[in-house]
């Protein structure tokens, strides 16, 4: 057991003995003289914002910061799971030690008709089962087939998640065996339409839920989540769920899917994870009539009322779980995700998958086409059509990889790289209408009301989920482009027939990114997030992608390999993060490949004594 947990001590009574142990317990174009320069369309709808522009604001870097904690990092196996061989049994500690019908109810320990007689026996099992004994994997292959036989999408999210909350590690098991199939399930397209229905098809609550109720109590209520080592979170306040808008307290969805996947393809143990939804209403009045609605029924608060919330949780955070908790925004609206992350990117190891996520995965992809193509980063042009926080932060990790390369300053990177908002082209002469983070982006040209053209062989990301927000689809995009465009979206779309010529386009989904550069954190005991762990992450993915992938069309490899992907990522992004001096976690590693591997959680069915 790890002596440095503090907590209760608990009595756990089993048939052979009795215990006192510690609890661990997007495209449109125009056609101009200017616009036949560009090589890349990236189409895009929201956010972001980097080390640099953000320093620009803030004043402050992750690098002018050191370990106030001064503690080891790591993935901690706080039930000695993975200390444990495959072949030796363990001990399936809950509050008390699992027995009986509790233990059928609890999650984490069900194996359901898995059970061997001998456990059934050894934990009050018998009877309370019928007599046959199978295996997990023809469990999987049952629950599968079951699945299959569902036409609508939401119904196979349902049973997804009934399954999760009865048999955590078949749940895990049959996703990472078949996640190209239900990744689109888990998460999107199909978890937007259950947060827009979560009210409806709500049964048993999924993580904390904190609302303006909490206020003053918010560490009370992080207290009463039972796993007590925590080491990433994922919160939202659902005012922009992917391009659906303002869910409120339904948003939950989306923290729950998140942290579904840093498992699965990241392999951070479930009970590490803690989704979080922060309730200060919702301006969605469709929701506040809807007598069915789960949340609070007000409009949002907004200014110091909110400001005071968010302070008050990111300081409880802190003070419980420490100084290495790695939070995830998610789905915050635009105003209210550039000032969360400027603000606290120097206080807590903070990251924003909707900025930096999208802009790492984004850049991986470009890097990609760019091999595709035979040309370097720096020889292109481009133009994007979006400049919201995807959009920008995009742009800006970009310019930085350019300026990396070249050894240039990233202003000169940046006079390659051209915006479309709702107003037009982004330039110099709009400065005094702009947001700041668009300023960056107003160069040097006459107004360009809208964007008809693309180029000549374009690259067309389509980012905005679910498939129902997606700028194009697949078949428009190659339609329009008469086969010549290199294609990926944000949700999946079929292959598509075109000239007698099938096309298979790709996924640019953050899930490439985030579980593995999560993981990479919490091994590595990493403080803060700098760019150029980004850039790392980015430049990883980008590396997987094989010359086979290229000959399809594809600018990123399969999901059928993501565990692999997200363990290459991890060692990547820790190498930097000791390279830069953000980890804490000493000594390094000898292999950091081997000892992501060994981090990663694995959902076979354990033998209990």
């Amino acid at each position: 057991m790890d002596k440095r947990a503090s907590s209760p001590i608990f009595h756990a009574y089993t048939k052979q003995s009795f215990f006192s142990i510690p609890r661990f317990c997007h495209a449109t174009a125009i056609r101009s003289d200017f616009f036949s320069r560009y090589h890349f369309t990236l189409c895009v709808r929201s956010r972001f914002v980097m080390e640099s522009t953000m320093k620009d604001l803030s004043g402050e870097s992750v690098l002018d910061l050191i370990d106030k904690c001064g503690i080891g990092g790591g993935v901690r196996d706080v039930y000695g799971e993975d200390r444990a061989t495959e072949d030796q049994p363990i001990t399936p500690w809950a509050i008390s030690v699992a027995s009986g019908y509790s233990m059928l109810r609890d999650p984490r320990h069900n194996k359901g008709l898995a059970f061997s007689e001998k456990e059934r026996d050894a934990h009050y099992l018998k009877g309370l089962l019928p007599p046959a004994v199978i295996s997990q994997e023809l469990q999987e292959k049952r629950l599968l087939q079951i699945l299959h036989q569902y036409t609508v999408p939401l119904h196979k999210y349902m049973a997804m998640m009934d399954l999760q909350e009865r048999n955590e590690r078949l749940f895990y098991k049959l996703l990472i065996d078949n996640v190209e199939e239900l990744l689109p399930v888990v998460y999107t397209p199909v978890v937007g339409e259950a947060c827009q229905k979560y009210g409806s098809i709500f049964r048993r609550p999924q993580g904390l839920y904190i609302s303006l109720k909490e206020k003053g109590r918010i560490l009370e209520v992080l207290r009463n989540w039972p796993e007590k080592a925590i080491q990433v979170i994922v919160v939202t306040d659902g005012e922009r769920i992917l391009g659906l808008g303002d869910l409120g307290c339904q948003g939950m969805g989306i923290p729950v899917g998140k942290l579904s996947l840093y498992t699965a393809l990241g392999g951070v143990r479930p009970s590490a994870c803690l989704p979080i939804t922060i309730d200060v209403g919702t301006n969605n009045k469709k929701l506040l009539d809807d007598e069915f609605y789960i949340g609070l029924k007000q409009n949002r608060a907004t200014g110091q009322e909110y400001a005071e919330l968010l302070e008050e949780f990111m300081t409880a955070v802190k003070q419980n779980y420490g100084e290495k908790i790695l939070i995830q925004f998610e789905d915050f609206a635009n105003h209210n995700a550039f000032d969360l992350l400027a603000k606290y990117r120097t206080t807590h190891l903070v990251f924003n998958d909707d900025i930096q996520g999208t802009a790492a995965v984004v850049l991986a992809g470009v890097v990609s086409a760019s091999k595709l193509m035979g040309r370097d980063l720096a020889d292109h042009t481009f133009l994007f059509l979006g400049a919201g926080e995807a959009g920008t932060g995009i742009a800006e990790l970009i310019a930085l990889e350019m300026s990396k390369r070249a050894k240039t300053p990233v202003e000169e990177a940046r006079k390659k790289i051209w915006l479309v908002d709702s107003k037009g082209l982004i330039v110099s002469s709009r400065k005094e209408s702009l947001q700041h983070f668009k300023l960056p982006w107003a160069h040097e040209h006459e107004p360009v009301r809208e964007l008809l053209d693309a180029v000549k062989k374009p690259l067309i990301l389509a980012l905005s989920n679910p498939t129902s927000q997606s700028e194009c689809t697949a078949e428009e995009a190659y339609t329009w482009s008469e086969g010549r465009a290199i294609f990926a979206s944000g949700s999946p779309f079929p292959p598509v027939e075109y000239n007698g010529k099938t096309y298979v386009s790709g996924q640019s989904n953050n899930a490439y990114i985030f579980p593995g550069f999560g993981l990479g954190l919490i091994m590595s005991g990493t403080i803060r997030v700098h760019d150029d762990l980004l850039l790392a992450a980015s430049e990883a993915l980008a590396a997987q992608a094989t010359e086979e992938n290229y000959a399809k069309g594809l600018i990123y490899p399969p999901f059928a390999g993501i565990r692999k992907i997200s363990a290459q990522i991890a060692a990547t992004v820790a190498a930097k993060a000791y390279e830069l001096g953000l980890a804490t976690r000493l000594p390094r590693p000898k292999d950091l490949m081997e000892f992501a591997q060994s981090c990663m959680y694995t959902p076979t069915y354990r033998n209990y004594r």
